[in-house]
Protein backbone atom coordinates (compact mmCIF):
# COMPACT_ATOMS: atom_id res chain seq x y z
CA UNK A 1 0.00 0.00 0.00
CA UNK A 2 3.03 2.25 0.34
CA UNK A 3 3.81 2.13 -3.38
CA UNK A 4 1.70 5.23 -4.01
CA UNK A 5 1.20 8.49 -2.17
CA UNK A 6 -2.20 9.39 -0.72
CA UNK A 7 -2.95 11.97 -3.46
CA UNK A 8 -2.10 9.37 -6.11
CA UNK A 9 -4.40 6.86 -4.41
CA UNK A 10 -7.14 9.49 -4.42
CA UNK A 11 -6.72 9.91 -8.17
CA UNK A 12 -6.72 6.14 -8.78
CA UNK A 13 -9.79 5.45 -6.66
CA UNK A 14 -11.75 8.47 -7.91
CA UNK A 15 -10.98 7.47 -11.51
CA UNK A 16 -12.43 4.00 -10.92
CA UNK A 17 -15.52 5.48 -9.24
CA UNK A 18 -15.94 8.01 -12.08
CA UNK A 19 -15.65 5.24 -14.68
CA UNK A 20 -18.34 3.21 -12.90
CA UNK A 21 -20.56 6.31 -12.85
CA UNK A 22 -19.91 6.93 -16.56
CA UNK A 23 -20.92 3.36 -17.41
CA UNK A 24 -24.12 3.79 -15.41
CA UNK A 25 -24.91 7.17 -17.02
CA UNK A 26 -24.40 5.77 -20.52
CA UNK A 27 -26.76 2.90 -19.67
CA UNK A 28 -29.35 5.37 -18.33
CA UNK A 29 -29.03 7.44 -21.51
CA UNK A 30 -29.75 4.32 -23.57
CA UNK A 31 -32.87 3.66 -21.53
CA UNK A 32 -34.12 7.26 -21.64
CA UNK A 33 -33.39 7.93 -25.31
CA UNK A 34 -34.50 4.60 -26.70
CA UNK A 35 -31.19 4.30 -28.59
CA UNK A 36 -30.32 0.89 -27.21
CA UNK A 37 -27.03 0.76 -29.13
CA UNK A 38 -25.67 2.93 -26.33
CA UNK A 39 -25.89 -0.12 -24.09
CA UNK A 40 -23.08 -1.59 -26.19
CA UNK A 41 -20.90 1.31 -25.08
CA UNK A 42 -21.62 0.46 -21.44
CA UNK A 43 -20.47 -3.08 -22.05
CA UNK A 44 -17.55 -1.83 -24.14
CA UNK A 45 -16.35 0.26 -21.21
CA UNK A 46 -16.15 -2.71 -18.83
CA UNK A 47 -12.73 -4.03 -19.97
CA UNK A 48 -11.21 -0.60 -19.26
CA UNK A 49 -12.72 -0.77 -15.77
CA UNK A 50 -11.13 -4.19 -15.26
CA UNK A 51 -7.83 -2.69 -16.41
CA UNK A 52 -8.06 0.09 -13.83
CA UNK A 53 -8.95 -2.37 -11.10
CA UNK A 54 -5.92 -4.49 -12.01
CA UNK A 55 -3.68 -1.46 -11.58
CA UNK A 56 -5.23 -0.54 -8.24
CA UNK A 57 -4.94 -4.12 -6.99
CA UNK A 58 -1.30 -4.39 -7.99
CA UNK A 59 -0.46 -1.09 -6.30
CA UNK A 60 -2.47 -2.02 -3.20
CA UNK A 61 -0.16 -5.00 -2.70
CA UNK A 62 2.95 -2.82 -3.11
CA UNK A 63 3.63 -3.93 -6.70
CA UNK A 64 4.36 -7.47 -5.53
CA UNK A 65 6.35 -9.52 -8.02
CA UNK A 66 4.02 -12.46 -7.40
CA UNK A 67 1.20 -10.33 -8.84
CA UNK A 68 3.10 -9.07 -11.87
CA UNK A 69 0.63 -10.98 -14.08
CA UNK A 70 -1.82 -8.19 -13.21
CA UNK A 71 0.29 -5.81 -15.29
CA UNK A 72 -0.09 -8.10 -18.30
CA UNK A 73 -3.82 -8.44 -17.65
CA UNK A 74 -4.11 -4.66 -17.32
CA UNK A 75 -2.41 -4.14 -20.67
CA UNK A 76 -4.59 -6.76 -22.34
CA UNK A 77 -7.78 -5.28 -20.90
CA UNK A 78 -6.73 -1.83 -22.10
CA UNK A 79 -6.37 -3.14 -25.65
CA UNK A 80 -9.64 -5.08 -25.45
CA UNK A 81 -11.39 -2.04 -23.93
CA UNK A 82 -10.18 0.25 -26.69
CA UNK A 83 -11.41 -2.21 -29.31
CA UNK A 84 -14.81 -2.75 -27.67
CA UNK A 85 -15.34 0.99 -27.22
CA UNK A 86 -14.49 1.49 -30.89
CA UNK A 87 -16.92 -1.21 -31.95
CA UNK A 88 -19.61 0.27 -29.71
CA UNK A 89 -19.04 3.73 -31.21
CA UNK A 90 -19.43 2.25 -34.69
CA UNK A 91 -22.62 0.53 -33.59
CA UNK A 92 -24.01 3.81 -32.20
CA UNK A 93 -23.10 5.60 -35.44
CA UNK A 94 -24.75 2.85 -37.49
CA UNK A 95 -27.95 3.10 -35.47
CA UNK A 96 -27.96 6.88 -35.83
CA UNK A 97 -27.69 6.54 -39.62
CA UNK A 98 -30.69 4.23 -39.69
CA UNK A 99 -32.94 6.36 -37.50
CA UNK A 100 -32.26 9.91 -38.74
CA UNK A 101 -33.49 11.28 -42.05
CA UNK A 102 -30.89 11.89 -44.72
CA UNK A 103 -29.87 15.43 -45.66
CA UNK A 104 -31.76 15.16 -48.97
CA UNK A 105 -35.02 14.35 -47.16
CA UNK A 106 -34.57 17.29 -44.79
CA UNK A 107 -33.91 19.80 -47.59
CA UNK A 108 -36.89 18.59 -49.66
CA UNK A 109 -39.22 19.06 -46.69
Amino acid sequence: MHALSIPTWMVHVSSVVEWIAAIWFVWQYAEASGYLAWRALSFGMLPALVSAMCACTWHFFDNAVALSWLVTLQAAMTVVGNCTACIAAWWIWRQSQQTTPSKKEVTKG
